[in-house]
């Protein structure tokens, strides 16, 4: 166990922020609940808007930007959907600043109408779309931004919730509610194969009930993680709008049949919270571990030697290793700090990196395993004479040493996908073997208390039921599942007969 970082299993909160500052991903600012995001936090961001965004643009998304604030008469016009967020909200009433007795003061007239700062943006992007849609030549509107957004939350957590926060949102409009639905499922649909198959983190895809579903959705669908403390973390939403929101900012168009009618509209969107999601689910007690496909740098080069010269011997084998790893091709070099990079992917712009810094060996293997970096390449003198390197594993502890003559690009991409590959079924493992059955309450209730994970059980989604449930356990409705078994079975709450089978946990 690292010594700066405290034990999962002394104390998994604790653990998470050391984690965090370790890594050098995020720090807190004087600004109450807010963050910044250090480089190596925000090249994680970085990628993973990256690999999103292709996938958008691939179902025919294309990107834009609304504004930051937006008229507070806005939220009104849609009764769920200022319900849900007032208690979020931030307020700007002045716009003007002026010297006090002590200091600087709000000064001026107060604006005419105060502004809410996006908690999301359905209703300045609804009052776009009315203006924009016409025609049902007009639709399918598939629109995506990424931006910030910020819900004024009491207690924060360095990328689980945080009063301002990176996010993307998709708002689509349609001419019917049937490719409205399958919009929505679509980029469910999406989310899940990146959480997966990038993030490495399996995801249970399932229907809120409707008092987990987002205001103003007439459904809204989401994607389920398991973390290693046994707590769920919601990892993405996508939301069926129907008309509710059409309705309220008259985003009409003229059918086919020459009538007026109202759009149908969707919204879909994850956060920074992803990163939080990858530290705790796949992390250990020395540090941040990082899938290798959303890893910044995926490999780096430890050289280890005594003197000028031993440095220029060592410092030759590893050009020849980089030369190999890269194809031969010509491939960006940026030396910074005594740390030296090389394209790996230009897809991607992940890196191989070589640690060149006046650092002892031990200090630079713990820098590159606290960051998570997937492989680490070890190389002596003894290693050149023999024409050979070791090659530790981030993910499964593992050392080898390899012949120079075997290092070729897609020897390290098969190591990589086998390293993907390798996490993504440890978590799959954790996740189902916390993954219980329950038949009545106190059945629920004990298995909560005492392992926490997902309880599995049939329960007919009910707001009263789901609040007393939350209140005497803290666990919620995470999801209705799509799988459903298609059998009969008793409502662990009430007692009656449903076909419904639900997850409940603890959340974040």
């Amino acid at each position: 166990m690292a010594k700066n970082i405290k034990a999962r299993a002394q104390d998994y909160a604790q653990w998470y922020l050391d984690v965090i500052k370790a890594a050098k991903l995020a720090d807190y600012t004087p600004v109450k609940g807010c963050m910044a995001i250090r480089p190596e936090g925000y090249a994680i961001w970085e990628a993973i808007q990256r690999q999103l965004d292709r996938r958008f643009k691939a179902t025919g998304h294309v990107n834009a930007y609304f504004p930051l604030l937006i008229p507070m008469s806005f939220l009104a016009k849609e009764a769920e959907h200022v319900e849900g967020f007032a208690m979020e909200c931030a307020i700007v009433t002045h716009h003007k600043l002026e010297k006090g007795d002590k200091g600087l003061k709000v000064g001026g007239e107060p604006l005419e109408e105060p502004l809410i700062i996006r908690p999301t943006s359905e209703t300045i992007i609804g009052h776009m779309y009315s203006e924009w849609v016409q025609s049902y030549r007009d639709l399918p509107l598939l629109i995506n931004q990424w931006c910030n957004v910020m819900r004024w939350e009491l207690r924060t957590r360095l990328f689980l919730r945080t009063a301002e926060f990176l996010w993307q949102e998709g708002h689509t409009a349609h001419e019917t509610a049937e490719e409205a639905r399958e919009e929505t499922l679509k980029m469910l649909d999406v989310y899940a194969d990146f959480a997966e198959n990038v993030l490495a983190i399996p995801v249970i895809k399932g229907e809120k009930t409707e008092s987990e579903k987002f205001p103003g959705a007439v459904i809204t669908y989401c994607i389920e993680a398991l973390m290693q403390d046994g707590k769920a973390l919601q990892c993405g939403t996508s939301h069926d709008l129907g008309q509710n929101f059409a309705k309220a900012f008259n985003i009409k168009f003229l059918g086919r049949d020459q009538q007026q009618k109202y759009a149908h509209t969707t919204s879909w969107g994850v956060s920074t919270r992803l990163i939080g999601a990858l530290i705790m689910a796949h992390s250990d007690d020395e540090g941040l571990i990082l899938p290798p496909r959303v890893a910044p740098d995926v490999a780096a080069v430890v050289p280890i030697y005594r003197g000028p010269e031993e440095e220029q011997k060592v410092r030759g084998f590893v050009t020849k290793l980089i030369a190999a790893l890269t194809g031969g091709r010509e491939t960006q070099h940026i030396v910074r700090h005594g740390l030296e990079s090389w394209l790996f992917d230009p897809s991607t712009e992940q890196r191989i990196v070589a640690d060149f810094r006046d650092s002892r060996p031990g200090e630079k293997h713990f820098h590159w395993e606290q960051r998570g970096v997937p492989f680490r390449f070890e190389i002596g003198p003894r290693d050149v004479d023999a024409e050979s390197f070791v090659l530790k594993g981030r993910i499964d502890g593992s050392k080898q040493v390899f012949k120079l003559a075997d290092a070729n690009e897609a020897w390290l991409r098969d190591k990589l996908n086998a390293a993907q590959t390798a996490l993504f079924e440890k978590a799959r493992a954790f996740r189902d073997a916390n993954t219980y059955p329950a038949e009545t309450y106190d059945q629920m209730k004990q298995i909560l208390k005492e392992k926490g994970g997902f309880v599995r059980c049939y329960f007919q989604p009910d707001r009263a039921n789901e609040a007393r449930i939350k209140e005497e356990t803290k666990a919620t409705v995470r999801c209705v599942p799509f799988d459903q078994p298609g059998t009969m079975g008793k409502d662990i709450f009430t007692g009656e007969e449903t076909q419904t089978q639900v997850l409940f946990a603890q959340a974040y």
